[in-house]
C-alpha cells in the first residue's frame, strides 16, 4: 500500500530542505517516488541527482504532436504519457525522481492534465511511498496533481505570518480536497524553542505539531560548497528533526 505525503509552505521556510531529508530517511524503509512539483525544479540538486526530462515539457510535446498529427493515431494517448513518464524517472538507491517542471503555457491543457494525474497516480501504486516537493503557496495542491493525499506536511516558519500562512493551507485544503488524511505543521528554522505568541497562534488555529526543528548551522557550509542536502551528517538538527517527524506520524 502506497503512503502519500505532500510537503507545503510558503517560500523560504526550508520546504525542499525538509523533503530532501524525508526522501532519503523514508528510503531506508521501502522505495520512494519523489515528485518535485515546483517549476524552479532544484529537488534533484539537494538529493545529488541529475535532473531528467519533465511532466511540463512531456505534456508540452504530446499537445504539440496532436496539433501538427506527429502522433500515431494507433497510439492511445495515455499510454504515450505513461511510457514517456517511465522514460523521464531518474533513478537512484532507493528512490526515484520526477519533475513537474514548467506550468502550462497558454491555452486548454484540462485533457492533458488529467490524464497526467492518471499517469501519476498509476506510477505512485509501485512505490511504498510518494513524497511530493510542492511549489511555494497552494498550486500544485488546487490542480490536484495527485489524487488522495496521506499527509500533508505544512512548513512554516517562526513568525506569525508564517502560521497564518500554513493555516489559510489547511482551510483551503478542506474545501479543495476530499480525501485527506492528517494536516499537520512543522515548523523549522527555530531559534530556543516557540515564544508563547507563537504557540498560543499555533493553538488558535488548531494545528498539530509534530515537529519544531531548530536552526541547522551545518546549512550554510553545504550551501557554499554546493553539496546536496543528504550530505547533513546523521547528528544534524535537521536530520534530527526529520526523525522526529517521521515518528510523530506514524511513518
Amino acid at each position: 500500500m502506497t503512503t502519500t505525503i505532500v510537503v507545503a509552505g510558503k517560500g523560504g521556510t526550508g520546504k525542499t530542505t525538509i523533503a530532501t531529508l524525508l526522501i532519503q530517511l523514508l528510503s531506508q524503509k521501502g522505495v520512494v517516488l519523489a515528485i518535485d512539483a515546483d517549476p524552479a525544479t532544484n529537488l534533484h540538486q539537494a538529493l545529488g541527482v541529475s535532473l531528467g526530462n519533465t511532466v511540463g515539457r512531456i505534456r508540452e510535446e504530446m499537445t504539440e504532436a496532436i496539433k501538427l498529427g506527429s502522433l500515431s493515431p494507433t497510439t492511445p494517448k495515455q499510454d504515450y504519457l505513461d511510457y514517456k513518464i517511465m522514460s523521464a524517472l531518474v533513478e537512484s538507491k532507493g528512490f526515484d525522481l520526477l519533475a513537474m517542471g514548467r506550468p502550462e503555457g497558454p491555452g486548454c491543457y484540462c485533457a492533458a492534465n488529467n490524464m497526467l494525474r492518471l499517469s501519476i497516480d498509476r506510477l505512485g501504486q509501485n512505490y511504498r511511498y510518494v513524497v511530493i516537493d510542492s511549489e511555494a503557496g497552494m498550486e500544485h495542491i488546487s490542480r490536484q496533481t495527485t489524487k488522495d493525499i496521506d499527509i500533508l506536511l505544512i512548513i512554516s516558519d517562526v513568525t506569525q505570518r508564517g502560521i497564518n500562512t500554513a493555516a489559510a493551507m489547511k482551510e483551503l485544503m478542506k474545501e479543495l480536497r476530499t480525501q485527506v488524511g492528517k494536516i499537520c505543521l512543522v515548523i523549522n528554522r527555530s531559534l530556543n524553542g516557540l515564544p508563547p505568541e507563537i504557540t498560543q497562534t499555533i493553538d488558535r488555529h488548531g494545528f498539530e505539531l509534530v515537529a519544531t526543528i531548530p536552526q541547522d548551522p551545518g546549512m550554510a557550509n553545504l550551501e557554499v560548497k554546493g553539496l546536496p542536502i543528504t550530505e547533513l551528517p546523521p547528528d544534524s538538527p535537521l536530520r534530527i528533526g526529520v526523525r522526529e517527524l517521521v515518528s510523530k506520524v506514524g511513518l
